[in-house]
């Protein structure tokens, strides 16, 4: 990838994925919406100069702004298009040939008096072509006319955006006989002209005339689609709107799915600090290491000549390796974060929008769960829902997320919905595992809580230092975290109910029980009450974490998707314990959870549940009604796949190590796709190995899984260090935690000062 300017790219190369999705080198192009265009183009005023085919793209860029214009007027005249509640104006001047009018027209601009459009897009060439017959004394006249225009044209490239519409091909066998004469050879004789001619006088200057001839690729593959041969059909001319507004809007709107045309953002002072940080510890752990290399060297074993026996010298074993442990980590985490910020920050690997087919995502499903099922091995206990089963259940939901996401299969509806189930599992999982621990061992300290928070946030914390993303951006993090504590606040709270308190009386059962009622109400009272949850996460410092866009709408939005998902896997877990302490239930190796009668009725009905659910979420007609359903819903597949995972005894005792082992990981791994492996925060595809599109999701995924594994041991390594069992150095570490937070929202708060 030679860098550069990606603009370059965007204005000249490209290819289509599927047949009307525009795919640029190297580089993302956002959709833009009506009010993003108006946003951008405020107080602008445009200018299309040229032809019919420039009338052409006239009308589709102004249908970005307005959809509901028409293609009325004059056909060979001037037309004029107004957006007054944005002050945007865009004209249209019919000058189909490039001579002296066209020249005169460009030359008003030049002088003071004249207000410079903001933007410029001329190109003219088949009716000289066709008005002369083709003639070669036509071509000639056409360079010496555009040679006079050239000096204007980058007199006002220094001032406004100029783009100089190379000519299209034609689909010969199409043409009318009045436009016959009109060939591609004749077509690119005159591009070739353009080229050569414009900005020859100012190639070392920044201020050129940019050349738009990325129309000439769409329309080879379009054009024999073209009503009459000449004119491309809407939806190409759509597309080099579109192209037209990413170059000119990316730089001012900044879309994150829009890296075309984009500068590569500068370092803030927290990176600045953070990369200082990471070098210091490199540079401390290289010199440790060769302390410690030369030390071994000095006290290496040798043998005693006179005993012939090998002296064993005494190490004394220096305090150190609680600072090494900790300079080994960060080296590693440095090195680690130095590759997400070139892959999704740098301008240097190229990044692609996804494109969705059905063989994308439906192709890696089938072979991974052919992988699945061939690491099969015995569980080490047969409980319900046991810790392999767990891993499992979570490393095969993490890949299919990931081929979900890596595919663009959002856009197809059922897949949608199938996975927002699969979220819902991971937050049923939250509610089931931390209920189950502490009811089960009643422990309800702080060293358990920090433990689970650092793990859960630690990656997170540090990306948002590296990548200057905010804490809400990595949306799962905060949902599992919110969840955790509020799990952990039901149960602590007085009266304190545990399993074995409980045990003593039923009546302990019953508090219990109320005490999810109560938590039940909450949620449901917030749910629909927006007003009030925002109000709660919008008070200083809470809003730091959970804004996004300056407000916390996402937020709500999120948490309201799966508010109920939790509490669900809260009740599952007593519901499931209770029975178990009674022994209603057998767990045996090979033994069915229930007696063979009630059993095979559980799972009938399990079924019958699992493909209901499925065929309704295949029925959806739009995100928005389904979502409105999904969290009351979203249990019924989640227990039914329990049931029929766990009531057969021979498929209760296996599981897949496969899927186990991306279980252990699974948490680093939804993480770490946002920037190394998708592209431009999860929109796009990171692309290491351009024109090799398998060989690169290959080389991808092996770095990006090696990644994950690898931070959740610096995790590990990290947890033990920073949240130590003993209570006074705990103390300690919090406090500088808290110092350290507390100088991050200070910092934070500087640099949107300095930005705004």
């Amino acid at each position: 990838f030679k860098g550069g300017d990606t603009c370059e790219y965007l204005l000249s190369s490209g290819r289509f994925l599927g047949e009307k999705v525009w795919q640029p080198h190297s580089c993302m192009m956002h959709k833009y919406k009506n009010s993003e265009a108006k946003n951008c183009l405020i107080d602008k005023h445009i200018v299309f100069i040229g032809d019919s085919r420039i009338r052409q793209l006239f009308y589709s860029f102004i249908k970005l702004i307005n959809p509901q214009v028409k293609e009325e007027g004059n056909k060979h005249g001037n037309i004029h298009f107004e957006d007054k509640s944005a002050s945007i104006k865009v004209d249209f001047l019919w000058y189909p040939e490039v001579n002296g009018s066209m020249r005169q027209c460009i030359k008003s601009w030049t002088e003071g008096s004249v207000a410079k459009p903001h933007i410029i897009v001329a190109g003219a060439a088949t009716w000289s072509i066709k008005i002369h017959n083709g003639s070669n004394e036509a071509l000639t006249q056409y360079k010496i006319n555009i040679t006079s225009i050239a000096p204007l044209l980058e007199k006002l490239a220094k001032s406004s955006d100029v783009y100089w519409v190379l000519q299209d091909p034609v689909y010969e066998d199409m043409l009318s006989d009045s436009r016959k004469m009109i060939t591609n050879e004749k077509i690119d004789a005159y591009n070739e002209a353009a080229i050569r001619i414009l900005n020859s006088s100012s190639r070392n200057s920044k201020a050129k005339v940019k050349l738009f001839s990325v129309s000439k690729l769409i329309a080879r593959e379009t054009i024999m689609k073209s009503a009459d041969g000449l004119h491309l059909p809407e939806s190409s001319r759509d597309t080099n709107a579109m192209i037209l507004m990413n170059v000119y809007c990316n730089k001012i709107m900044k879309p994150i799915d829009g890296s075309c045309c984009q500068p590569q953002p500068p370092l803030t002072l927290i990176q600045k600090l953070a990369f200082c940080f990471f070098t210091f510890s490199i540079i401390g752990y290289l010199i440790i290491s060769l302390i410690h290399r030369n030390n071994f060297r000095k006290n290496k074993s040798c043998t005693d000549l006179e005993s012939g026996e090998e002296k064993k010298p005494v190490i004394s074993t220096p305090n150190v390796s609680t600072l090494e442990m900790l300079l080994h980590s960060f080296c590693k985490l440095g090195l680690i974060m130095t590759y997400f910020y070139l892959c999704d920050r740098a301008n240097l690997f190229m990044k692609e929008n996804k494109f969705y087919t059905h063989s994308s995502f439906f192709i890696p499903i089938v072979y991974i769960l052919v992988l699945g099922v061939f690491y099969t091995e015995n569980t080490k206990e047969t409980k319900v829902l046991n810790r392999e089963q767990t891993d499992e259940w979570k490393g095969w939901m993490q890949l299919v997320i990931l081929i979900y996401h890596i595919s663009g299969a959002s856009t197809f509806l059922p897949v949608y919905m199938h996975v927002r189930v699969l979220v819902a599992a991971y937050l049923f999982q939250t509610g089931y595992g931390h209920f189950s621990y502490f009811w089960i061992k009643g422990d309800f300290g702080v060293y358990r809580v920090c433990q689970v928070l650092f793990r859960l946030n630690f990656l997170v914390v540090v990306l948002c230092i590296v990548m200057d993303r905010p804490y809400q951006f990595y949306y799962f993090v905060p949902l599992v975290t919110v969840w955790f504590v509020i799990i952990y606040a039901t149960l602590a709270v007085w009266p304190q109910i545990v399993q074995k308190k409980a045990n003593g009386h039923c009546l302990w059962h019953l508090g219990l029980l109320l005490k999810l009622v109560c938590l039940l109400t909450c949620i449901y009272f917030l749910s629909y009450s927006q007003g009030a949850f925002e109000k709660i996460f919008s008070f200083w410092p809470l809003s730091k974490f959970f804004e996004l866009n300056g407000n916390v709408y996402e937020w709500w939005f999120r948490w309201k998707l799966d508010r109920y998902v939790v509490f669900h896997g809260m009740l599952f877990a007593f519901i499931y314990l209770a029975l178990q302490k009674r022994q209603m239930i057998s767990e045996g190796k090979g033994d069915p959870l229930f007696s063979s009668r009630v059993s095979n009725v559980l799972l009938f009905i399990s079924v019958v549940s699992f493909l209901t659910y499925s065929i309704w979420a295949s029925s959806c007609k739009n995100k928005t009604e389904c979502n409105e359903l999904h969290p009351s819903v979203s249990v019924v597949q989640i227990l039914a796949f329990i049931l029929i995972r766990n009531i057969p005894g021979y498929v209760r005792s296996v599981y897949s190590s496969f899927f186990a082992w991306f279980g252990r990981i699974s948490l680093e791994l939804f993480i770490c796709q946002y920037h190394i492996w998708l592209a431009a925060d999860t929109k796009g595809v990171l692309v290491l190995i351009p024109g090799f599109p398998m060989f690169n999701v290959l080389v991808s995924t092996f770095i990006f899984v090696c990644v994950a594994h690898e931070i959740s041991q610096i995790t590990n390594d990290l947890a033990q260090v920073v949240v130590p069992k003993d209570g006074s150095a705990l103390l300690k570490r919090l406090l500088c935690l808290a110092g350290f937070f507390s100088g991050l929202l200070l910092f934070s708060a500087a640099q949107e000062q300095s930005r705004h």
